[in-house]
């Protein structure tokens, strides 16, 4: 694997994920489907990390093991250092409560939930105290406080992605995993939840691995990595779309 451009800048070096030979594969023989195949890959913590490929190049499924969501045929993940491989259901269950948030294209909110009852479900699913000052930050942030008494099908569908986003960002998650979360917003929202996800980086020191198809919403990163065919097959540090844009039309897209 080669590195399209230099790295600067990135003194953090604790890992916040993490894949070791991670291969997963669908059916067998004739029909085999290799989908991800010995895959190497760290996430840096305090960084913001888009994932980028062809169709079917194993984005998707390489994000769902890493955030536990689907297991791998071989190989293992981690989130921090703890094993995914080793947990049980439950305790595989706790992490992803605990340690990972989420957020999908599909918004993924309770329809009988509102705003702000949405944005806390995990804690109040753990009865954990809410850190209110912590909360009402992260509301400020993407802009809802005006809108936490509507339910979702009161909301627009960008203000409905703003609080999945806040309902990722509020249990303060080891790490957040957004699957497409611009897809079925417009552009002016589109381009708004990425500016929030990128000031959650650079003001509240998170961790965000996003996968996309979209090279402007790719060059929100500090980083993009590419696969093809179940592979890593490069990175970008600091990317442009036009440059992310010439990549992907490398790759096949």
């Amino acid at each position: 694997m080669t590195s399209t451009m230099s790295s600067t800048g990135l003194s953090r070096t604790r890992i916040a994920a993490r894949a070791e030979r991670a291969s997963k594969i669908y059916g067998s023989g004739d029909t085999e489907v290799r989908a991800l195949d010995e895959i190497d890959v760290s996430f840096t913590a305090g960084r913001f990390t888009a994932v980028m490929g062809p169709s079917g190049s194993g984005k998707s499924t390489l994000m769902h093991c890493m955030a536990g969501l689907d297991a791998l045929t071989s190989g293992r993940t981690y989130i921090g250092d703890t094993d995914l491989s080793t947990l049980s259901p439950r305790e595989l269950t706790l992490l992803r409560r605990d340690m990972v948030g989420f957020v999908f294209q599909s918004f993924n909110l309770v329809p009988t939930l509102t705003a702000l009852e949405n944005i806390v479900l995990p804690q109040s699913l753990a009865r954990r105290k809410v850190d209110q000052t912590w909360l009402d930050r992260v509301i400020e942030t993407v802009g809802i406080r005006d809108r936490l008494d509507h339910r979702p099908n009161e909301l627009s569908g960008g203000q409905q992605q703003r609080v999945a986003v806040a309902r990722a960002l509020a249990g303060s998650p080891e790490i957040i995993f957004a699957d497409e979360p611009t897809g079925n917003v417009d552009s002016r929202n589109g381009a708004e939840i990425l500016g929030f996800m990128r000031m959650a980086v650079r003001e509240f020191g998170q961790t965000i691995v996003m996968v996309t198809h979209d090279p402007m919403a790719a060059s929100h990163a500090d980083r993009v990595v590419f696969l093809a065919d179940g592979r890593i097959v490069d990175e970008m540090f600091e990317p442009e779309p036009d440059a992310i844009l010439d990549h992907m039309k490398n790759l096949g897209d």
